[in-house]
């Protein structure tokens, strides 16, 4: 590829004459060694990063020398190639369009390597096709997102990245240092929900798990201080324009009931305060995705292109038990065991928070008490894929004939690797499908 290799030069030339700001860019942006096409540019270029990392200049002479030290002058062409491509140049003010095109040639390759290895796979194909969809899909995106990066990570890597959230929790005592939920009890417990967390809103039906999580999403996407967090909401079960009249009201604190029934009238206050809250939600960075019968593959793959498009904050799935697994042969335990897992490994690959509903079994109705872990339903390994648990119920000392409805529910804080847990209780509007903090 002459192409690459005029490209490759040019940008060794820069690093070679521009010194720090030039290679600086490079390691900005994550350029290595294995991006060059021609092994004479990539062992030249290995050692102007090794030299630059150990702090002696970067001069021709320098790298000559370590080159000659290790053999491999002449291998590269000697001094004289050094000293043709430095001179071919006369400003390296082009280093940034050299540095993108020396990637861009990269990652071509890389995705002719890519498609040449999924044609083969599809010749030789024998079964588990979502698996195998999903995993050339993740192969093609790795390669756009040039995620190069090592799966190890040194404890000093980690060590600097614990100790910067230590350091934001001294001097900045109670402050939210993942997602707000909008509900200062569950914040001051959790102080947000956390990248890579899985968190599961767990409840039996029409206690309000949905109105629930469309007032986090709302706060995330929306909220009252700080920057937005872009949201995707799976919903499973209800479409899009069901949340969406739900959002609507509950932000513009409308009757549902009375809007239905056509007691809201144009130009009236709660018609303005309607268009207040459409203004306001369109703006938002919130998404909706109701495709129905999804698999766990399709879902991941539909959130890592979204991701790709616009980087995501938080997912919410509306719920768990509505995923199909990759083989529905499967017994049921082990599809919710693929869909808990593939859940979990979502968080981890986009960095977010992803807040999953599902559904609890009826031992807590039979029984007359609050819910428990033992009680999600289907299987073991949500309680133990999990970060957080939350369990909406009921308040105990509540009336049989009690529904969400009531003014009251209680939030469950049952399980937290990393905080306390505990109860908590919030104020339910019942007109407007509402949670918000509990007044007494």
């Amino acid at each position: 590829m002459p192409q690459s290799r005029e490209a490759e030069e040019y940008l060794i030339a820069c690093c070679l004459l521009d010194g720090a700001d030039s290679i600086s860019k490079c390691m900005e942006k994550r350029l290595t060694g294995e991006a060059f096409y021609t092994p004479a540019n990539r062992t030249v270029f290995n050692t102007i990063l090794e030299i630059y990392q150990n702090r002696p200049p970067v001069a021709i002479e320098v790298i000559a020398e370590e080159l000659s030290k290790r053999g491999e002058l002449d291998e590269i062409g000697g001094l004289p190639f050094l000293v043709e491509i430095t001179n071919r140049i006369p400003t390296t003010a082009q280093v940034d369009y050299f540095i993108d095109r020396v990637r861009e040639l990269h990652i071509l390759r890389n995705l002719i390597n890519v498609g040449t290895s999924a044609v083969q796979q599809c010749y030789d194909f024998s079964g588990g096709l979502e698996e195998f969809v999903d995993k050339v899909e993740k192969e093609i995106f790795e390669v756009t997102q040039d995620r190069v990066s090592d799966a190890a990570k040194s404890m000093k890597q980690t060590t600097q990245d614990a100790w910067v959230v230590i350091d934001k929790m001294m001097h900045h005592k109670g402050e939210i240092t993942g997602v707000s939920s909008g509900y200062k009890e569950l914040d001051a417990m959790t102080y947000g929900f956390q990248k890579a967390e899985m968190i599961i809103l767990a409840a039996r039906p029409s206690m309000g798990k949905t109105s629930l999580a469309l007032n986090m999403a709302e706060f995330a996407a929306l909220p009252k201080r700080g920057e937005p967090a872009a949201t995707l909401v799976f919903s499973l079960e209800m479409s899009a324009a069901q949340l969406g009249m739900r959002m609507l009201c509950s932000r513009g604190r409308v009757n549902m009931k009375k809007l239905r029934e056509g007691f809201v009238k144009p130009g009236g206050q709660e018609y303005q305060d309607l268009l207040q809250a459409a203004d306001e939600l369109t703006k938002s960075p919130l998404f909706i995705d109701d495709s129905s019968q999804l698999t766990i593959m399709e879902l991941r793959a539909k959130a890592r292109r979204l991701h790709a498009r616009q980087p995501l904050g938080f997912v919410i799935v509306d719920y768990l038990q509505l995923l199909s697994a990759t083989d529905p042969r499967m017994p049921r335990e082990q599809q919710v065991a693929e869909i808990s897992r593939g859940l979990k490994a979502l968080a981890k690959e986009l960095e977010v928070p992803v807040l999953v509903l599902s559904q609890l079994n009826r031992a807590a109705e039979k029984e007359n008490r609050a819910p428990k872990l033992s009680d999600l339903r289907e299987s073991g390994s949500i309680e133990q894929d999990a970060d957080v648990v939350l369990m909406l119920a009921r308040p105990r000392d509540a009336d049989e004939k009690f529904q969400v409805a009531a003014d009251s529910a209680e939030l469950i804080v049952a399980k937290q690797r990393n905080g306390p847990v505990g109860d908590l209780k919030l104020t339910f509007l019942r007109d407007i499908t509402r949670f918000e903090n509990h007044t007494p």
